[in-house]
């Protein structure tokens, strides 16, 4: 299933994120699902004020990206951001910290679970080239 939202500039990077998890071994997936232990819900809101939303779920099975929520799931962190926010974090020009400070982003749940989300995306960006930064 494609992850693509048009309108969505993030579409683009969380493909490459999905894209990247499946290029690793079953084991690597285990790994990274083992480290993390969470499912992280994106919220993200585009310049005509659509939202769309993505569930990356790095808690159970083998780690999967997918484009809305998932039935049975529960987010153990939502992440609100615009989709400039959004791209502009992952291409490492704007400050995760910053953006939250001034509202720009706004998490519900376990937000040190973020700081998890971090290795993940840096692994992402080695192999894929895109800046993840949080």
């Amino acid at each position: 299933m494609s992850l693509n939202v048009d309108g969505f500039k993030s579409s683009a990077l969380l493909t490459q994120i999905d894209d990247h998890l499946k290029t690793l071994s079953e084991p690597e997936r285990q790994e990274q699902v083992k480290k993390v232990k969470g499912v992280f819900q994106f919220n993200v809101k585009n310049n005509a004020g659509q939202v769309a939303t993505w569930t990356f779920d790095l808690k159970t099975g083998n780690g999967a990206m997918h484009k809305g929520t998932v039935a049975g799931v529960k987010p153990d962190i939502t992440i609100d951001i615009k989709d400039d926010d959004f791209v502009a974090l992952a291409e490492g020009k704007a400050n995760g910290q910053k953006l939250f400070m001034s509202g720009k982003i706004k998490v519900k749940g376990a937000i040190m679970m973020a700081t998890k989300l971090d290795s993940v995306l840096n692994a992402a960006k080695e192999k894929t080239g895109f800046k993840a930064k949080l």
